[in-house]
């Protein structure tokens, strides 16, 4: 089966320079890619008339469906309307279900004083020869295009656009209005316009091994896989995702053709393998502490909540996760959390015994049954010949068992912080595993 292709197409100066992180094309590459789309490229492109409508004619090259965000608002720099408007040769004319949506929303919802403004009533026109998708979340509607393929340029050839109709996508770059449209008009719509193959994918989650040594492990696994069927390593700090990819024509027949190959691929991995799904150390935990019916909580000093926020990203765990004591200072680790004194002046913040003490006291006063405590030096300064930047202490325990880890991180503050995050998630997730 044909396998199809699409592109996305990012707009805004915003996303060039950094100041927004570019969001929308990973969740529509997602979704995608759950109906056998396969996303061919990715392109950010700025503010600029000729630069856009460059990128629409590069990609339709590649790709049968190409998704646009971005550039629909009502100020002057939003100019992805009329540029599509002119790119298919049509002219803007008003959709009447849009403005009695964009007069609900401003007059009824936004409670705005004083006349709609101009601009904001401007969001209701739209190319005549587009089909509008309605956006009950904001006033700027999605576009959906249908146009024939164009010809590669001279010299060139491109066997995926030849003879194939394009399906162009313009969807608002807002990131919850952007989401309501791909999942409600324009996933269904693709479903009925192609054709798609099946794309499946089974990931594993490793812990404690880096890239290169697990590649290693996998050198002739990799070897043997057949051609449709590939291997991807996933690097994270700590940890290592191994994501196999199958395609072909029928999803349950792939899916079982697959199947053994991940298998082997666990049992290579085996010592290393924390989870067989895509998904972090946080959720591999919250699941094990539901199974067992226990409750966890953290004390943080060189982490700063980070391993809170890590945990209590996860849905329901509020199940089995009580909460943490953030002692940044010597003062909260010796008040709050009953570290002694003496411990600090003799051994220091960072140490085995004082983290231990962190450990203790957190399971004391939070009064749970598994706790995780954190000191180290994050940096870039703090750091001494004995004790240089990047030193660790990571303790893990429950009321009768404590253990304890060092770390020698010689990474920047952030990426110390979260490999000290991980490192310490995967500590108490052996933990829990060892000591049940």
């Amino acid at each position: 089966m044909k396998q199809i292709n699409a592109s996305i197409i990012t707009i805004g100066d915003e996303l060039l320079i950094g100041q927004t992180i570019d969001t929308n094309s990973a969740f529509i590459a997602q979704e995608l890619n759950k109906i056998g789309v396969w996303v061919k490229r990715r392109v950010a492109v700025g503010d600029v008339f000729e630069d856009i409508w460059q990128a629409l004619d590069e990609e339709s090259r590649h790709a049968e469906i190409i998704i646009i965000t971005g550039g629909l608002g009502p100020t002057a720099d939003d100019i992805t309307k009329p540029l599509l408007c002119k790119y298919f040769g049509g002219k803007l004319v008003v959709n009447e279900k849009v403005l009695a949506h964009v007069k609900y929303l401003f007059e009824k919802v936004f409670r705005r004083p004083g006349p709609i403004l101009e601009t904001n009533l401007k969001q209701a026109e739209v190319p005549d020869i587009c089909t509008v998708l309605f956006n009950p979340r904001g006033t700027a509607p999605g576009m959906w295009f249908e146009a024939p393929s164009k010809s590669p340029p001279k010299g060139e050839t491109s066997e995926d656009s030849l003879n194939t109709k394009k399906i162009f996508v313009s969807l608002p770059g807002v990131p919850h209005e952007m989401k309501g449209l791909m999942i409600n008009e324009v996933i269904p719509r693709l479903l009925k316009e192609f054709t798609m193959p099946a794309i499946v994918h089974r990931t594993a989650f490793t812990a404690g091994q880096g890239e290169s040594m697990i590649a290693d492990m996998l050198k002739d696994f990799e070897a043997s896989l057949p051609a449709h069927i590939k291997l991807a390593y996933l690097p994270n700090y700590g940890m290592v995702k191994l994501r196999l990819t199958a395609t072909g024509d029928k999803k349950e027949k792939v899916e079982k053709e697959l199947a053994p190959y991940f298998e082997n691929l666990q049992t290579l991995v085996k010592q290393y393998l924390v989870s067989n799904e895509d998904e972090g150390l946080e959720s591999v935990i919250g699941k094990l502490l539901k199974a067992k019916n226990k409750t966890v909580g953290t004390a943080e000093s060189c982490t700063g909540g980070y391993i809170a926020h890590l945990i209590t990203s996860i849905p329901g765990s509020s199940v089995y996760y009580k909460g943490s004591v953030v002692s940044y200072s010597n003062d909260v680790k010796e008040n709050i959390l009953g570290v002694q004194p003496d411990t600090i002046e003799m051994k220091g913040a960072v140490s085995e015994e004082t983290v231990r003490e962190m450990l203790k006291g957190a399971i004391k006063n939070l009064d749970v049954d598994y706790a995780l405590a954190t000191s180290g030096i994050m940096g870039p300064d703090g750091g001494t010949e004995e004790k240089p930047v990047g030193t660790v202490w990571i303790a893990a325990g429950n009321k009768v068992k404590i253990v304890s880890l060092k770390l020698n991180l010689r990474f920047d503050r952030q990426r110390n912080i979260a490999m000290t995050a991980g490192a310490a998630l995967n500590f108490l997730r052996k933990f829990i595993l060892e000591n049940e």
